[in-house]
């Protein structure tokens, strides 16, 4: 299977550089400036609520407190639209979707960490966030996929430039987003999305919270817990489902 090359990164990633760079100047700044004037934690709490109120900064008035996440439909006409682009990019974001792993999680699997031969297969995900490494199951289909892709390659990042080495989380993310447009997907479409996508769609069909928990490799269940509030979109229709038809 050829490898596919990661898209332009391009003018959009140098305006979200430029934004980043301009509020770490503004941490500096302030850091400099509460220094030299001694503050305590409470007397920067203060400072905070007195600056937002000068500026009549005003908090949303609805906070978002679940994830946005895609349907199975979306999910598939993604997927089929990345294959469609290339081979590659097709098992790149199947991979990333069927795995649930975070785009820095993603890059960093080696052909090493695959363990196709097992029942089910696992993935063993490193470099997780807080250190809450572990191994995910996958599809057995998928893992003959996998099996193709390396084509008896042992080393290495399981997917790899023409370069011979990792994508950046950023190639990825540039991949994502591409081929939602080439599905003709609306939302905006990211890693984190499609992370968020799988796990709703687990809880959805009876997964235990604490099972996708670990798939999630969240130390804290209160995490997954915004999950299980998303997948609660789906109780009305299952309502009706289960009911409906009854006197």
């Amino acid at each position: 299977m050829p490898r596919a090359e990661p898209l332009e990164e391009g003018a959009e990633l140098r305006g979200q550089i430029g934004e980043a760079n301009s509020l770490r100047e503004v941490v500096r700044e302030t850091a400099k400036l509460w220094r030299r004037h001694h503050l305590s934690y409470d007397q920067t709490k203060h400072v905070v609520e007195d600056v937002r109120r000068t500026l009549r900064l005003a908090a949303p008035r609805e906070r978002r407190r679940t994830v946005d996440r895609l349907d199975r439909e979306e999910i598939e006409r993604r997927i089929e639209a990345a294959y469609r682009r290339t081979s590659g990019y097709g098992l790149m974001v199947k991979t990333l979707f069927y795995t649930g792993a975070r785009v820095s999680e993603f890059v960093n699997i080696r052909v090493t960490d695959l363990h196709l031969a097992l029942n089910p297969p696992q993935v063993y995900i490193a470099y997780a966030k807080g250190g809450s490494d572990g191994y995910v199951p996958i599809l057995p289909n998928l893992a003959q996929e996998l099996r193709t892709h390396l084509a008896g390659r042992r080393t290495g990042y399981l997917f790899e430039s023409n370069r011979h080495d990792r994508y950046t989380a950023r190639a990825i993310q540039l991949i994502v987003k591409d081929t939602a447009r080439r599905a003709g997907i609306e939302k905006t479409v990211t890693p984190h999305r499609l992370r968020a996508s799988v796990a709703t769609i687990l809880l959805d069909a009876g997964m235990p919270l604490d099972q996708v928990q670990k798939f999630l490799h969240h130390k804290r269940i209160a995490t997954t817990q915004i999950y299980a509030q998303t997948s609660t979109r789906g109780m009305g229709e299952s309502y009706v489902k289960a009911l409906g038809g009854r006197p």
